[in-house]
Parts: C-alpha cells; sequence; structure tokens
C-alpha cells in the first residue's frame, strides 16, 4: 500500500461537511417518485379513464410510500429527541459517501449494567435499569436498534456545531443531524456529561468538576472560561487566511525517500543525534547510518546470542523493550522485561557499540533489595551527547529515580555482578501508577499515570511535583516534552492531549509548571484526534502509542510537529496549528478544543514506531524544514520527508 497516502487523498471535506451530499441520493428517489405521481396526473384526457377500483389501487400505493410521501395533512411528528441519522459508507474509496439510514428517528440515553448495553430498547430516554453491579450510560438510536454505544471517548464523536451535527464511530461511521441548533446543543451537552459520569462515577454538574479536577483547573471543568492567551503568546500565529487554492497546493504529499527491509520482529527504534541510529529486534541490535534524507542499513547487526557478553548464561533472552543510548552514544542500555507480558525489568545490559559487545549487566537494588523499573530515560533531553554521562533515570509504579554507573568514591564498577547506585529519587507509599516519563533540556520531568495525571518535578526534587494537571479519564501511555518544557504531550488510547505550562507569577514573570505553582489562570489542555471515519479505518482495537514532538537539542530550537501512532497509521499534526486559538478546526465547538488537521502516512501492516530525525538532519530542500520522519514496522523501516509548506 502507498505510503505517501494523505488524509485529503482518503476523504475530502465535501463528503463529510456538505449538506447536500446528505440529501443526494434521498432526493433522487423523491424525484423518481415524483415522475411517477406526475405522469399519472398528467395522461391525455383522451386517454381511457381509469375504473374506481383503478384509482382506489393507485391511492393505496401512494399511500404505501408515506415514508417519502406524507399526506398534505400530517406534518412533522413532535418526537421526543428526533434526528435525521446517515450512515458512511465506502471506506476511503472513491465511492465512499453518505446514505440516509433513517430520515426520521430519535435518540435515547439509557444506564445499564448490561454490558454491551442489550437492554436499552427495554427503557426511555433518561432512564436508568436499577439493576445490581456497575452501570454506565449508552447511547441508542432508533430505540437501540440502529446504534447502541456506550458513551466513551471510544465513539470519537465530533461536533458540527454549524451544521447541527455529530459524528461518530459505533460498528461502522454514523451521523446525526439535529433539527434546530437548541436540539444540537442538548445532546452534546448531555453526551459530555454523561461521559463525566460514565469516568468519574459522580453526576456531573459545576461542583462536581471541581472536586474532580480542582478549582485551580478551571480549564478543564469549564474550557469556555479558560485563560488561553498563554498559547497565543508562545508563538506566532500561522497564516490562517489563505485560500483553499493555495492551501492545497502546499498540502502535498509526504515523500518516501528510503524503505528497507528489517530482518523481522522489529521491537523499537533508538534515533541516534550523531551518525547511527538502531532497531531492536529478534535477533539484536542492528545498526542504520543517520544521512540528510533518512536512516539507511550499514549490514551491522550486534546479536544477542553471539556469547560476546560474560553474563550471557545467565541473563534473560527476552527481547529487550527499551533501549537508551548514552556516552555520545557509544554505549546503549538495553531493558528487557522479567516477565513476558509485564514491562518492569529488574536490571538493564550495557551494550559497547564500538566492540558490538555486552560489556555489563547491571541490577536495581535499594537498600540491598532487588527492586525494578518499568522505563528509563536520560537526565535531560540531550544528555546522550555528553560522552561522560554516567547516570540515567529510572521509573516504576510507584517510584522515580536517578541510577549511576559508578559506586560512592565515584569509580566505575568493574565487577561480575555491578549494582547501580540509587543517587537520588523517591519511593511513593501511596499508589501513583506512574507509567511513563519523559525530561526536558535543564532535566525537569514529566511523568505520566493510569489515573491520567501528568506531574511535573524540577530537576532539583522528585519528591513534590511542582504542578500536577488533572487526568482526563484515559490512563498516560507515553508522554513527551519540548526541549524549553512549554509544552506537554501525552498519549491515550483514543486522542492526545497537549498542555502549555506557561503561567504568569505574581511578579509578572513567566514561567513554566516545573519552576512553580501555577495557580488558576493554567490554559485549557488541547486534545488531537482521528476524525470518527480514519478512527474507524484505523480499526476498532488499534490504540494510539507513542505521541513525540519533533526533536531538537539546542535553547531556542523549535519544535515543529507531533507524530504519533495508531494501526498501520502515522499521524502527523501541525505543532503551530494545534497552538492558534483561532485555528478553523476549534469553531462550533463546545468543550475542550480539538484539533482534526494532520496527515496520515498509511503502510501495509502495523507500525511499531514513528519518530523524527534529530534536527540536525533537517535540510533545506523543504519550504518548511523538518527533519525526515523514521517509521518502523515489523518488517520494514522507511524514511520520509515533509515535503509541504503546512500539514
Amino acid at each position: 500500500m502507498g505510503t505517501s497516502q494523505s488524509r485529503e487523498d482518503r476523504i475530502t471535506e465535501s463528503d463529510t461537511e456538505s449538506d447536500s451530499d446528505y440529501y443526494d441520493e434521498e432526493e433522487e428517489n423523491e424525484d423518481q417518485h415524483d415522475d411517477v405521481r406526475k405522469k399519472q396526473e398528467s395522461s391525455p384526457s383522451s386517454s381511457t379513464e381509469p375504473s374506481d377500483s383503478s384509482s382506489l389501487d393507485i391511492e393505496q400505493k401512494l399511500k404505501a410510500l408515506k415514508l417519502k410521501y406524507p399526506s398534505s395533512s400530517s406534518v412533522t411528528p413532535k418526537m421526543k429527541n428526533a434526528v435525521k441519522l446517515y450512515r458512511h459508507i465506502g471506506g476511503n474509496t472513491p465511492k465512499a459517501k453518505w446514505i440516509v439510514s433513517d430520515k426520521m428517528t430519535s435518540y435515547k440515553f439509557v444506564k445499564t449494567s448490561t454490558p454491551d448495553g442489550e437492554d436499552i430498547g427495554d427503557y426511555d430516554d433518561c432512564e436508568e435499569s436499577g439493576e445490581g453491579g456497575e452501570s454506565f450510560w449508552f447511547l441508542g438510536v432508533g430505540g437501540g436498534s440502529k446504534v447502541k454505544a456506550r458513551v466513551s471517548t471510544d465513539m470519537q464523536l465530533k461536533m458540527f456545531g454549524d451544521q447541527r451535527r455529530v459524528d461518530f464511530v459505533s460498528n461502522g461511521v454514523w451521523a446525526l443531524k439535529f433539527l434546530t441548533d437548541e436540539d444540537y446543543r442538548k445532546f452534546v451537552t448531555r453526551f459530555q456529561d454523561y461521559l463525566f459520569e460514565n469516568v468519574y462515577k459522580i453526576k456531573a454538574s459545576d461542583e462536581s468538576r471541581i472536586k474532580v479536577y480542582g478549582k485551580d483547573f478551571i480549564g478543564w471543568a469549564n474550557p469556555e472560561a479558560a485563560d488561553d492567551s498563554m498559547w497565543e503568546d508562545a508563538e506566532a500565529p500561522p497564516d490562517e487566511e489563505e485560500t483553499q487554492e493555495t492551501q492545497a497546493k502546499e498540502n502535498r504529499d509526504l515523500t518516501e525517500e528510503f524503505e528497507e527491509v528489517a530482518n523481522g520482529g522489529v521491537q523499537s527504534l533508538t534515533l541516534g543525534a550523531l551518525d547511527n541510529s538502531f532497531l531492536v529486534n529478534d535477533y539484536g541490535v542492528q545498526v542504520y547510518r543517520n544521512m540528510e534524507r533518512g536512516i539507511h542499513g550499514k549490514g551491522v547487526c550486534v546479536r544477542f546470542d553471539t556469547g560476546n557478553s560474560k553474563f550471557g548464561s545467565g541473563s534473560s533472552q527476552t527481547t529487550p523493550n527499551k533501549a537508551l543510548l548514552m556516552r555520545a552514544e557509544t554505549n546503549m542500555m538495553l531493558m528487557s522485561p522479567a516477565k513476558l507480558g509485564k514491562p518492569n525489568s529488574t536490571g538493564v545490559k550495557q551494550l559497547d557499540i564500538e566492540s558490538g559487545k555486552i560489556v555489563s549487566e547491571w541490577k536495581f537494588e535499594k537498600d540491598g533489595t532487588e527492586i525494578t523499573m518499568r522505563d528509563i530515560t536520560n537526565d535531560t533531553k540531550g544528555s546522550q551527547l555528553d560522552p561522560s554521562e554516567s547516570t540515567f533515570l529510572g521509573l516504576d509504579d510507584n517510584r522515580l529515580c536517578q541510577w549511576d554507573m559508578r559506586d560512592r568514591r565515584g569509580i566505575v564498577q568493574n565487577i561480575e555482578s555491578p549494582i547501580l547506585e540509587w543517587t537520588q529519587g523517591h519511593q511513593f507509599s501511596r499508589g501513583t501508577n506512574f507509567q511513563c516519563f519523559a525530561t526536558t533540556g535543564d532535566g525537569s520531568i514529566v511523568v505520566g499515570s493510569l489515573d491520567g495525571k501528568i506531574r511535573l518535578y524540577s530537576k532539583t526534587s522528585m519528591r513534590m511535583a511542582k504542578t500536577a494537571f488533572p487526568g482526563l479519564g484515559s490512563p498516560i501511555t507515553h508522554v513527551d516534552v519540548s526541549y524549553d518544557g512549554k509544552w506537554i504531550l501525552g498519549t491515550t488510547d483514543t486522542y492526545l492531549v497537549l498542555i502549555c505550562t506557561l503561567f504568569t507569577d505574581k511578579d509578572g514573570r513567566t514561567k513554566t509548571g516545573f519552576s512553580g505553582r501555577m495557580g488558576n489562570k493554567i490554559p485549557a489542555p488541547r486534545l488531537l484526534k482521528l476524525t470518527p471515519l480514519d478512527s474507524h479505518l484505523a480499526g476498532k482495537d488499534n490504540k494510539f502509542h507513542g505521541g513525540h514532538f519533533s526533536w531538537v537539542t539546542e535553547s531556542g530550537r523549535q519544535e515543529r510537529h507531533i507524530v504519533a501512532t495508531v494501526g498501520k497509521f502515522s499521524v502527523i499534526w501541525d505543532l503551530e496549528r494545534v497552538k492558534y486559538s483561532a485555528h478553523e478546526c476549534y469553531r462550533n465547538q463546545q468543550g475542550l478544543k480539538s484539533c482534526y488537521c494532520y496527515k496520515i502516512l498509511l503502510k501495509d501492516e502495523s507500525i511499531v514506531e514513528s519518530r523524527f530525525m534529530h534536527d540536525n538532519f533537517s535540510f533545506s530542500g523543504n519550504k518548511s524544514p523538518e527533519a525526515p520522519l523514521v517509521v518502523a514496522t515489523p518488517q520494514k523501516v522507511s524514511s520520509i520527508s515533509l515535503s509541504g509548506k503546512r500539514l
């Protein structure tokens, strides 16, 4: 399948946003019936007059078409929660279109404890089943016979306020068209209230939202009342007044520069900022040369089973799930899960890249007791370039710490079973359920949690978070942060969340949430989502993973793009466009602003990881220079250049 397929190639605005498209098929059918009726009514007077029985037959046939032709005495029924229902067919083929599923039907919200809402047809709107067990709100359309979906972010609900319409996913892609603006606003408000209740198990209200999010996070509870000035001040907004013709001209396809077979079983992608990048697969570590237009295989593979490691006989042969470059990218730390199915590890192997040998196997211990880590990362965003780097950070479910490969006297350990020195950190007594972390250019730390919270720690203390952003109901599975610490990107299964950390202190100075408490003027976060159709095409069981900013390690340089992976898609957003508060995506929305402007790179198998190369490899051939995007699948690795000015 093509690797340069864009979102615009797959679905046009007229397919999803033009009112006229909804009615084409319906009106065509009506015109055909009108022609038949007119021919019957305008038959020549010289023709034989129909008998009474013939007239009766014609009248009965016309009455049988009452769904198409209601009698003149009938009016639009006063149906509660009346909507028009449409279904999208054809996927991303040239024949894709919306068809009318039900010209007039109704929706309802029912709370039930049945797993898939099987019994919602037995209840009226707003009713609760009253049965025991955990209950959730479900949306039903057509009594539940047409649509039956648990109210959740999995529905990928997208709002079109100017069209009084919402699109969503539920065993297909659907659209509801409301008869009035009031009906539309009522549905959206109810959906968001029931979503809140399903997630937090309390009824939605101003008081309950403050209880969940905290009084300082008014932007989470009431996005319309949030102070968005920091989004505007951080970067000059892009020119949104370009013509559609100009935008289409500049919105060129992604260009594939290289594609190579990756020797199978790729587990992770580790990009270097200097000469080499690496793929970890079932056989070992494959080495690639960094070039201006992507990465190119060197034909070198350091195998795990070659016996080079003196620890090989007793070490785990599990394929590493994490690789970390250190010491000017001459060494790599490889971490393998201690048990299959769980990410936690009891230690790391140190690979000397120049010799191709495992030179040490380090154990995680604290106070003489073996402990585990679920993730490791560099002390700062650019410290892998430091030739003297001997420390790195570790994260476990309830631990955040720094490890040192030297002993207390500062001498590098050289023993059969070296123990990493716990130099600083904290073991939290309560369940923080840490999942992932990342560092800024100055060593500040951002941590994502199972409950959706994102915590900011300064470089001087790992004990107390300077700022803790509340969750939105979905676990944070991956987190990244800009080099300057101004922007945080959290990945969940169904969306990305972009957070601005900037605030103004009492003395009028602009700071980030890593250096002080942000008070109550915190900007509302922004969500990056797929359209319902793209979400459906990505596959029901495919989830977002590995959201990253483009990669810079120098003050004054700014990240330009965001990339994340879902199924066979690499999805790319223009960061400046997401920041711009007047961006067209945000018009006519209710609640948190959600951006749907992106490019999709489609591969022919599920993608393991998508990452931008270091800013060193951006080249001037682009109108908007950006380093190549590297995309790894289990069997191949591709390098893609962004050839257009804007996404």
